[in-house]
């Protein structure tokens, strides 16, 4: 049986308490995982400013190389993990096990965080704004323009409480080693290989393994962490996003209530976005805080929402093992069933209707004694207040919403990912100054189509460093 052990600053560690990671679909025990409690974090949390004592002992230069290297190890080595080792094939097939996410997916999301270790140079100047990555690790220097800066860390480590639904969203974390910054993780409890295996390469790439912690647990292991670490990034359902919202030492990712908006100058030619829209939508089975969950325009939204309703009727649950899956399962067959209750409701109101009843060939949810689907739903609401024109579901769900143009913005409200189909100069204006608006997408751009050099949510360079005043006389050493 494999067993994964709690890290400790580097050093495996054995607990009385172990938790089972499952097979979604038949229960079979995948591994045990030993369990970290509050206390273990507490005690180690006084040890922090090792973490990136080691890291400051090797050139930022020279790290950045060890993530490539890193990220070559994840993609393609057998690497330790607990009491065995690990493929990439079984990497896979067990994180899709846990997950329910199809075998498919996993690998994607392994191109997405390899691609990231790998072009961490180009990523971290894109982050500092070209600044030499020699002021970051010396804390001050001359920028290109010949100007005296200072940069001081934040923290030392960088605490991490991880989900379990989708494994792209480790990408926001993986520049923190270059920038000398270690790192406390808390894995998802069905998600621990990521973090585990990109650990493990890290440390392989000759990343000092003191710099790294990871400590699987009940809740309020998160909740140590989050406490006791000076920068913490959580991720969590909109409950979360408020209990944090004061907190500046706390960056939330929630729900991404990501938008698709059809300017007046092109809603008329909207199938010439309808895979765009599609793609925003479907891909990595609707879980992640950029796809789609609304399209608004003016006019045209009942053959909008017919269209999509059409195309997206077509996707029905799979096998995990099968290459053209588009629909991951729910391990929890009670969540899946909650949120098909909540369609439910929000149906029952007037301004609100379903379209794609009439195209697919079974009904939303489909239930097992382990696991659960929900297909596709795309719902028309002639009223922006409708509740579900508000809503964001962990599977391929979007609401088609009938607003004029002049009040978009106003109405749509926090928004993640915004794109925006639309020459309108005066309108692309009023869309760049909308605080409301995170990231912003003018034409033909996905909803889900990152660009690495641009921040997802907010700049983790400009979370864990603050600019501060410093002068030089005499001068020291640049």
């Amino acid at each position: 049986m494999l067993e994964i052990p709690v890290i400790r600053w580097g050093t495996p560690y054995e607990s009385l308490e172990k938790a089972e990671v499952v097979h979604f679909e038949s229960g079979e025990k995948l591994a045990e995982v030993h369990q970290a409690n509050a206390g273990l974090v507490k005690m180690d949390m006084r040890k922090a400013d090792q973490a990136r004592a080691a890291l400051k002992k090797i050139d930022i230069h020279d790290l950045v190389d060890m993530c490539g290297k890193a990220g070559d190890l994840y993609m393609s080595a057998e690497l330790p993990l607990g009491n065995g080792t690990q493929t990439p094939e079984q990497f896979a097939t067990i994180q899709s096990a846990s997950t329910g996410l199809p075998e498919n997916m996993c690998k994607a999301n392994m191109d997405k965080l390899a691609f990231v270790m790998k072009n961490m140079k180009e990523i971290l100047d894109a982050l500092t704004r070209g600044l030499p990555l020699d002021i970051l690790q010396r804390g001050y220097g001359m920028e290109d323009r010949g100007v005296m800066v200072s940069y001081q860390a934040t923290s030392p480590v960088l605490g991490l409480v991880l989900p379990s639904n989708s494994p792209g969203v480790h990408t926001l974390w993986m520049p923190c080693i270059p920038m000398q910054i270690g790192l406390v993780l808390k894995p998802g409890s069905a998600e621990p290989w990521t973090p585990y295996r990109m650990a493990a390469a890290m440390v392989q790439a000759g990343i000092p393994k003191e710099a790294i912690s990871l400590y699987p647990g009940p809740h309020e292991v998160g909740g140590a962490v989050t406490e006791l670490c000076q920068r913490v990034m959580i991720f969590g359902g909109q409950a979360t996003v408020d209990k944090y919202a004061g907190n500046p030492n706390v960056q939330v990712h929630g729900p991404g209530f990501s938008k698709i908006l059809l300017g007046d100058d092109l809603v008329d030619r909207w199938e010439d976005y309808l895979d765009l829209m599609i793609d925003s939508v479907l891909i990595n089975g609707g879980r992640s805080c950029v796809n789609a969950s609304a399209i608004y325009a003016s006019r045209h939204t009942e053959d909008i929402a017919d269209a999509l309703a059409r195309r997206l009727a077509e996707v029905h649950p799979t096998t995990m093992t099968d290459p053209q899956a588009k629909l991951a399962a729910f391990t929890n067959p009670d969540v899946a069933e909650a949120m098909h209750n909540q369609i439910e409701e929000g149906l029952k109101e007037a301004s609100v209707t379903e379209v794609t009843a009439k195209y697919r060939q079974a009904e939303r949810l489909e239930k097992h004694e382990r696991h659960a689907f929900l297909r596709p739903t795309v719902v028309h609401c002639s009223d922006p207040a409708a509740t579900l024109a508000n809503t964001e579901f962990m599977f391929p769900f979007v609401s088609v919403v009938q607003c004029p143009q002049a009040k978009m913005i106003k109405t749509i409200g926090p928004t993640l990912v915004c794109t925006a189909l639309t020459s309108n100069e005066s309108w692309i204006t009023q869309l760049v100054d909308a605080t409301n608006i995170d990231r912003l997408n003018v034409g033909n751009v996905k909803t889900c189509q990152l660009n690495w050099l641009q921040p997802h949510e907010g700049n983790i360079v400009d979370f864990l460093f603050r600019s501060r005043a410093f002068q030089n006389q005499p001068p020291l050493p640049v």
